[in-house]
């Protein structure tokens, strides 16, 4: 069995809980690597709808270990009420590790993410609003709290003690907040501390030990390859590494432990918040898209922005990911589009680019170069090999794994597990090995 990295080739929302559930029955671990509760997985199994945002997409299968890894920043009062409503619902949480170096998301946090954003005015990123950045900022900065720090009652007082007075400062000073009580704050999180501690351990050598017996171990991103610190579309991005190098910073793992990496993109293109989007469609085929895919957030519920597929993105992230494979979703999406566009290229001040632009700034003044190719106007719901797919739509697969140079081994006709055409497992294989001096 083989140890795959799964992460979401586009601006995020591209399906990986789906993805991920799927793979995860026949995978022993799945282990979250990176981003909080600003990211959602839908999974729908058995005529049930999950909506995770902390809690790995393989809690569903009771025989699996799922494991929050330490580059995960945790809201503790999210994550319970999530656990809550998951043992409400009949799922096991036996299985259930979480890093007890994962740092914590304070109140401080997420009134300073709001605040931010309101400061920026016009020039917002539109962030959740959860607290993620300034988690990520304070971790950095080397004043972060851990989860661990909440086991100890002392500590966490001596670590807030010497936190808090300059976040108040900051708060009443630069925002016009209000201060926040530090010992309403000491008397809430030792309590969170204590609830969640069953679940706190030290899961990197525990990860480890699995992909280095040759379990099939899944690490699951959050987010996708454009919302990038340093690979996406700055500084319209998330906090965190979702491409496939922060899956082995957020779960402790080796990058030769790592044996493929899948990439998800839908079978066009979506983005959500504020930032550059060439393919982005303001008519009624981006209307159509966003009502025909549902393309609302799962944890905000803001109707995503829709647009057709953009090859350049998509072979960005393969060069950064060192994609293997892709999956494909919501291919059914396109079902009724008499025809369908494909950006191969953009052109920038004249010059035709076949790579993404460094710049922000460049990129939202690119214009995508297109190619038109004819809808299938007929549904593909049921349809279980793709072999058996409408003429046109096995074409306009064919065309992107020829544009991206990767084949597609998985494609996506609906949200429910069954919905799925698996041409290739990849947890199935032997491990990559080092050439020989």
């Amino acid at each position: 069995m083989a140890t795959v990295v799964v992460v979401g080739a586009q601006w995020g929302d591209e399906g990986k809980g789906k993805v991920i559930d799927l793979l995860a029955a026949r995978a022993d671990m799945v282990v979250r690597a990176q981003g909080g509760n600003n990211a959602g997985h839908t999974v729908v199994a058995d005529g049930r709808t999950y909506k995770l945002h902390l809690v790995p997409s393989g809690i569903l299968y009771p025989a699996v270990d799922c494991v929050i890894g330490a580059g995960v920043v945790v809201d503790p009062a999210a994550l319970l009420l999530e656990l809550q409503e998951l043992e409400a619902s009949g799922v096991s949480l036996a299985k259930l590790q979480i890093a007890r170096a994962a740092h914590v998301t304070m109140p401080y946090h997420r009134v300073l993410d709001l605040a931010e954003e309101r400061r920026r005015g016009k020039a917002a990123i539109g962030t959740t609003g959860r607290g993620i950045g300034p988690t990520y900022t304070d971790k950095v900065n080397r004043s972060g709290i851990r989860l661990l720090d909440l086991l100890n009652a002392a500590r966490f007082r001596a670590r807030l003690a010497d936190i808090l007075p300059l976040k108040n400062a900051i708060l009443t000073q630069v925002y016009g907040e209000s201060p926040l009580d530090e010992a309403a704050i000491v008397q809430e999180y030792l309590a969170y501390g204590q609830r969640l501690s069953p679940f706190l351990c030290d899961v990197a050598p525990r990860v480890a030990e699995a992909a280095d017996a040759g379990r099939a171990v899944l690490c699951e991103g959050a987010q996708g390859t454009m919302l990038d610190l340093d690979a996406g579309t700055y500084p319209f991005v998330t906090s965190s590494y979702p491409v496939a190098a922060g899956a082995c910073l957020g779960t402790g793992l080796g990058p030769t432990s790592v044996d493929r990496v899948l990439g998800v993109a839908k079978a066009y293109t979506t983005r959500v918040g504020a930032g550059p989007f060439p393919t982005e469609l303001h008519d009624a085929d981006g209307d159509k898209l966003r009502r025909e895919g549902a393309e609302f957030g799962t944890t905000t519920g803001r109707a995503r922005r829709c647009g057709w597929l953009d090859t350049v993105v998509l072979r960005h992230a393969v060069r950064v990911n060192g994609l293997d494979s892709l999956a494909v979703t919501k291919l059914d999406v396109l079902d009724h589009f008499s025809t369908l566009k494909i950006c191969v290229a953009y052109r920038l001040r004249g010059e035709r680019l076949l790579e993404m632009p460094d710049s922000a700034d460049d990129l939202a003044a690119c214009e995508p170069e297109y190619e038109e190719w004819p809808g299938w106007n007929c549904p593909t719901a049921g349809v279980r090999r793709r072999e058996d797919l409408p003429a046109a739509a096995q074409a306009y697969l064919a065309r992107i794994e020829t544009l991206v140079g990767r084949p597609i081994v998985m494609v996506g006709v609906g949200p429910e597990r069954e919905a799925t055409m698996v041409e290739e497992c990849p947890l199935r294989g032997a491990r990559r090995r080092l050439a020989a001096f």
